[in-house]
């Protein structure tokens, strides 16, 4: 599986720890915890991995895994199936 299809699933798998839903500090928080000897390991990945996460959250939404709500000047990210 290839990085960023990674870290679609890592922000897929955060969420549904989080109970369905999560400001993206608390999305990159639980993916780093999770994975930090992961994004370590690509190399590059260490410098661009929060950038990246974005990345794999619009791809998401865009295939309708992934909602969007605000809150405030916020967003939270939303899973869907």
């Amino acid at each position: 599986m290839h990085y960023r299809e990674k870290l679609q699933l890592w922000v897929r798998e955060a969420l549904a720890e989080l109970g369905g839903e999560g400001s993206i500090l608390d999305v990159v928080k639980r993916v780093w915890a999770n994975h930090e000897a992961d994004i370590v390991e690509v190399g590059d990945a260490f410098y661009t991995w929060q950038y990246d996460i974005r990345w794999a959250a619009d791809s998401l939404r865009k295939s309708g895994k992934l909602g969007l709500r605000k809150a405030g000047a916020k967003s939270v990210w939303l899973l869907r199936n």
